[in-house]
């Protein structure tokens, strides 16, 4: 008989959490209500962005935030190969093309040493990607990017919670997206979130979540007499010129990327328990760091002085070229086992999509390609048990000869 599956991640619910979910849905809202904004500014004041936008998916992330940075039909963003689809295809909704730049061999991220070279007239923005928790070098990113005046979107859907040069990942770019699917630090169900401290870039991403449409304070409204503006939205009483409660306007084509407050509850909830989440998946890291240190076949993750990952993945790179066995064969074996062995990601120019679209082909981003060649994604949440932690190590180290 199997032992119990082990997944390479998955949420941390308590009871807690469900008391959170179980008030809102007994209460007068249970979407566009006051939790919404609690969340955000939780969110907010925990990174020391001044604006947070709570959005229905990281996906959904992305796109409001290239529609705010202006990236519209023949502009160019520019990502990492080593990502999911959504980091590239944030841009492709809105027409744009999409370029790559390699990734640095150590860190896996962005390579900040190939980036102005791929910069052309037609680059809108920038996303560098924070794969497995780990910050991409924002510094040198931010610095080219300011020279050519390009707005830089953090992809840090897997860096909630880490540091670069003592600063929360949330204040290092013109904007920061977060994710908060089941597998990341804390969970939404579904969500996703932009974090800004630009007031403008903010009253977009507002209005774009939500069907373009505003009112109140977020977008200066039409003067009376012009477009769906009459005397009759004007509340008895009240001054020529100030606008009635129910009165709305439509001021770009915008998407429902809304988020449910019950979502929100469940966020606001594990936020408080975000410090738990992260200490312990930095012991399992470090446990695995332990583990596999100075073995022939196994490269494991790099640590450093001036970044602290969250630790969303652990990734280790198998040395193939010295190995009896291939990473099919590895990763078959502990599937077999019921350890849910991962690989993330195929690089993203490599599918068939980017492919037909662009002529991509293998060969054209070298790091990138051997990385995902030996990746190899091992089990990492915080409810992982010392005992199902121990059969992972002892797997790994059997199929791995």
């Amino acid at each position: 008989m199997k032992e119990d599956y082990i997944p390479y991640g998955h949420q941390s619910i308590d009871a807690t959490d469900v008391s959170a979910v179980v008030e809102i849905l007994n209460s007068a809202w249970l979407t566009q209500g006051p939790v919404v904004g609690k969340f955000e500014d939780a969110v907010a004041r925990r990174t020391g962005a001044k604006h947070a936008i709570a959005v229905s998916s990281g996906t959904a992330a992305l796109h409001c935030a290239c529609f705010a940075a202006g990236v519209k039909a023949g502009d160019e963003i520019i990502t990492a190969p080593i990502t999911f689809a959504a980091s590239g295809n944030c841009a492709r909704y809105l027409g744009a093309d999409v370029k790559f730049v390699d990734v640095h061999p150590d860190s896996f991220c962005m390579d900040p040493g190939q980036l102005e070279a791929a910069i052309t007239e037609r680059t809108r923005a920038i996303i560098p990607v924070d794969f497995t928790g780990r910050p991409c070098d924002m510094d040198a990113i931010n610095a080219i990017a300011d020279q050519y005046e390009i707005a830089v979107i953090e992809d840090a859907a897997h860096s909630f919670g880490a540091l670069y040069r003592d600063r929360a990942v949330g204040v290092l770019a013109d904007m920061t997206i977060f994710s908060f699917h089941p597998v990341k630090l804390i969970t939404t169900g579904e969500g996703g979130m932009i974090l800004t401290s630009d007031d403008e870039l903010a009253m977009n991403l507002r209005m774009y979540r939500s069907h373009g449409t505003t009112k109140g304070e977020f977008a200066p409204l039409s003067e009376p007499g012009q477009g769906a503006d009459n005397d009759n939205q004007y509340a008895s009483g009240t001054p020529r010129g100030s606008k009635a409660r129910w009165y709305y306007e439509m001021q770009l084509l915008g998407f429902n990327y809304r988020i449910s407050d019950f979502q929100c509850a469940l966020g606001l909830n594990q936020l408080g328990k975000m410090d738990h989440f992260l200490e312990r998946r930095r012991i399992i890291a470090e446990r695995y760091n332990r583990a596999f240190k100075g073995h022939d076949f196994i490269r494991t993750p790099q640590t450093g002085a001036d970044w602290k990952s969250a630790w969303h993945l652990y990734v280790i790179n198998l040395d193939l070229a010295n190995m009896q066995r291939t990473r099919r064969q590895v990763f078959e074996d502990l599937r077999q086992l019921n350890i849910g062995v991962h690989v993330h990601y195929i690089p993203l120019h490599l599918h068939p999509y980017y492919r037909r679209t662009y002529g991509y082909q293998r060969g054209d981003f070298p790091v990138s390609e051997a990385f995902y060649d030996t990746a190899l994604t091992l089990p990492l949440f915080p409810d992982l048990s010392d005992s199902d932690f121990q059969r992972v190590v002892d797997g790994v180290l059997a199929s791995v000869r």
